[in-house]
Formats: C-alpha cells, structure tokens, sequence
C-alpha cells in the first residue's frame, strides 16, 4: 500500500520513520526494486545487521571487538549450557532477529539458562517471526553507550558524538544523556573511530546507531549492535550538536555529500 502511495504521488523516495519498518530487510529491497529511494542504509546492509548471530561474526571479521558470546550454531539447549559455562556466569540471552529487549533473558546457572532459553525463544518468536537467539556475557553495571553516525554514497562516513542510556527500566532507555558522564577526549576517539570502522566494513549509507557496553572502570568497550535506522533518540544528538539528522538523511539520499 505504501509503494502504491508513492507511486501515485510520484514520490522519488521514501523515509521509513524511527520504527522498526526502517529495519525491515524486505520493505528496503521492495523500495529497490521499484525505483522509489529508500532513505536508509542498502537492503544488504539491513540485512546482515538485522541478525545479531550474522552481524556479531562480521563485526569480529572486520576486528571489531564484541561482547563475548556465542550465536548459537547448535541451538540446542545443551549447546548454550555448554557455552555459558566458557563464557561465565552470569550470561544474556537475546533475540538474533530483533531488539528493544523483548526475546532477553538473564542466565545464573545451567537451570536458569534452560528456563530462560525457552522463555526467550517464545519471545523471539512471538515479536520477531524467529526463535533464533544468541549468548553474551552479562557484563556487571556497564554503561550502554551508543555512537550516532553518518555517511553518504560518496564514502565519507563521521560520528557525531554519543549518547549515555545507562537508566534504563526492563531493558528499556528511560533516560539518554549527551555527553556520556564517563566519557573522555581519548575514549570518544577510539569509540569514534570503531563506530566509523564498523560503518565502513558494511558499507553504510545514511543516519545510524552503533550501540555499545562500557566497562566505565576500565574503560574497555565492546560493540553490542548496530542499528540500521534514525532512532527515537536521535534528537537529543541533535540538540547537542546542532546538526538536523533526517535533513542530513534525505541529503544524503539525494546523493549530496555530507558535507561535515
């Protein structure tokens, strides 16, 4: 119904908002495939990130550095036991398919790991139309920390500082503060510089989120994902940096260049 829309207003493009439609692999390569611009990142691109087992393996192959885990070759439950206990208790579990906390649970112990498992595959299934999950390690009281992006057709890829959503309620952001209270010049430069290198090795196209977990004593940081889209939040790098983030997106998908 949307690409009938746009073909009879005669839109060129079209901008999928802050859910997850922006996320959506099919509605992206839909776009594609009609001529209409999809403001947003290639369809390839939604894709590999839209899979946290795949984007985690591609990440590491690009030498970005995740939070440990496994992403669950063997989806049997002895398979995840297994490699909890490599890992180390306490771990997470969370959806391949999708974010926003639904289809994560926490594990303490092989028994909890079971309940846990199946909880969170139901979940998984329920929000996401797949009961695939991965294994994390459940770092203890880190800072979430996400990093805004841009790039343009042309390859220039920036980042436009970060975002502290640390309080939050049932894995859910409540509170996004700008600049992130245990942030440093040296540590934003070398979050930067991995958000922008992880950006490249996908070749990203437009607005983004590369989303990580900051052990705030030691400082040492691990890539959780990357968000495909404008999210929710967006505003308040906005805010900060005075910079209009959708009129960047829909220049960009114009293929102007950044010109930042």
């Amino acid at each position: 119904r949307m690409l009938a829309a746009a073909r009879e207003t005669d839109a060129f493009a079209f901008h999928p908002a802050i859910g997850f439609l922006s996320e959506n692999k099919n509605f992206a390569a839909a776009c594609e495939a009609a001529g209409i611009v999809f403001i947003g990142p290639s369809a390839a691109a939604v894709e590999l990130m839209g899979n946290k087992a795949r984007a985690k393996a591609h990440m590491a192959s690009a030498g970005v550095l995740c939070v440990p885990g496994y992403a669950g070759e063997d989806p049997s439950d002895d398979a995840f036991i297994e490699a909890a206990s490599r890992i180390g208790y306490p771990v997470m579990i969370k959806a391949a398919a999708g974010g926003g906390g639904r289809g994560m649970r926490q594990g303490d112990d092989p028994a909890a790991l079971t309940k846990a498992l199946a909880r969170a595959r139901s979940e998984a299934q329920h929000a996401f139309g797949s009961d695939e999950v991965i294994l994390e390690k459940a770092l203890q009281g880190p800072r979430h920390v996400e990093v805004q992006i841009m790039a343009d057709e042309q390859g220039h890829v920036i980042h436009l500082g970060e975002r502290d959503c640390s309080v939050q309620r049932r894995h859910q952001k409540v509170i996004e503060e700008a600049p992130c209270p245990a942030m440093t010049d040296k540590l934003r430069s070398a979050m930067g510089e991995t958000a922008v290198t992880a950006a490249k090795s996908i070749g990203y196209r437009g607005a983004g989120t590369v989303e990580f977990l900051l052990d705030a004593s030691s400082k040492q940081f691990y890539l959780m994902e990357v968000n495909t889209r404008v999210q929710v939040e967006h505003p308040v790098t906005e805010m900060v940096t005075g910079i209009d983030i959708v009129k960047a997106q829909i220049r960009v998908a114009a293929g102007e260049p950044l010109g930042l």
